[in-house]
């Protein structure tokens, strides 16, 4: 009897052609996510993938993380056995060892048609089995236990519990985009929620020490840290942004001053965008959440962009982003108290409907060219790596 986990997926057996593309990328991030818990070989099959395992391979780590990997519907930790009744009964005997039920029911697969008994009739033996020496009875409708067997061209499988994965693409196959994470609620849930379609996420945060604390920059990269878990290896621009708002303040009309934040923080994104070959920018914006996510407002700060601006919150309200961020487990993090770089001289009464011509009005003072270049020049990246390092 040999232990090891059998990995399914739905989204990605439906890509035809490019089938084979995906499933190698899936593999490869398994392999990624596994790194230091054990795993002996990443395997390929016709419709799953087989993680063989060492013998001091720790079962509980390698299950929490496949749990997060993108891509995966669901996955077994199974009991590779003899094809034969003898070593199939036994093995499903030991696969109920430290489990409490009272009911139970198995069920086969048989894809090796050449084995001499029936499914039905599998199932019936081993079933009558486990009864005999576990005492339950048999339960055909709502089981306690489930017992499932594979009969397949080479060996039988064995597994008592089928544990859901998130689904999704596998990371890396949808190109790469550039998130502006700004360590509040949102822009953790819309970076997760990109990763899942497959996109590779790097990530840019916009700070204005000394004016703020430095709390913003503990917290992004503490969610860096815990969106690196499905990303990987992350890269964190970080980007000073207190000249540019002195500047701001000092020059344009108050009503318009988050919004022309937001303008030269998209022009700076488009910068590192370019840098890192990302497709498009990615915010946390939910419609009329705040003042300057109105229609309007977005429609303006994104006519000077030359790449798209996706927004996975846009139609989203708080409490369903909240809940998102629980189960992702942001949340705890985001909700540290901070100082975000656009509350600083926010106005008392922000413009809700700034048009596209309003703000190169209100802009057309400012040096915008020196202003992204001064900004650029003050970037650190960081580089976050999961397994952590």
């Amino acid at each position: 009897m040999k232990e090891l986990f059998t990995i399914h997926y739905a989204e990605v057996g439906l890509k035809g052609k490019n089938r084979a593309f995906f499933e190698r990328r899936l593999a490869q991030n398994i392999k990624q996510s596994l790194r230091g818990t054990g795993y002996a070989l990443v395997k390929r099959l016709h419709d799953r993938i087989q993680v063989q395992l060492e013998p001091h391979a720790d079962i509980a780590d390698i299950k929490k993380r496949l749990s997060r990997v993108m891509g995966i519907a669901h996955f077994e930790l199974v009991c590779r056995t003899e094809k034969n009744m003898a070593a199939i009964k036994e093995t499903a005997l030991r696969h109920t060892e430290g489990k409490t039920f009272q009911t139970l029911k198995v069920e086969t697969k048989r894809s090796d048609k050449t084995f001499p008994l029936l499914s039905p009739q599998i199932s019936a033996e081993v079933g009558a089995y486990l009864i005999q020496h576990t005492g339950a009875r048999a339960d055909m409708h709502t089981p306690e236990l489930l017992c499932r067997i594979e009969v397949s061209q080479n060996a039988a499988y064995i597994y008592t519990e089928k544990l859901p994965g998130i689904g999704g693409l596998p990371v890396g196959v949808s190109g790469k985009v550039l998130v502006m994470l700004s360590g509040g609620i949102d822009s953790p849930v819309a970076a997760w929620r990109l990763i899942k379609r497959g996109a590779k996420a790097v990530f840019i945060h916009f700070y204005s020490y000394p004016y703020t604390d430095k709390a913003s920059l503990e917290k992004v990269m503490e969610l860096s840290h815990i969106l690196a878990e499905s990303n990987y290896r992350s890269a964190l621009y970080l980007v000073p942004f207190a000249d540019v708002q002195q500047a701001i303040v000092a020059g344009t009309p108050a009503p318009f001053r988050v919004l022309l934040y937001r303008r030269l923080m998209t022009r700076i994104a488009e910068r590192v965008a370019a840098l890192v070959d990302a497709e498009a920018i990615v915010t946390g914006e939910s419609l009329a959440q705040v003042a300057s996510q109105t229609l309007t407002n977005l429609r303006a700060i994104e006519a000077i962009a030359d790449i798209p601006i996706l927004r996975p919150l846009i139609g989203d309200d708080k409490a369903e982003i909240i809940a998102q961020a629980e189960q992702i487990g942001t949340f705890a993090v985001s909700t540290l108290p901070h100082q975000d770089c656009c509350s600083l001289f926010v106005p008392k009464h922000p413009a809700t409907r700034a048009t596209a011509a309003d703000l190169e009005r209100a802009e057309a003072g400012l040096d915008i060219e020196a202003l992204v270049k001064s900004a650029m020049e003050g970037i650190e990246k960081r580089v976050v790596n999961f397994p952590y390092e």
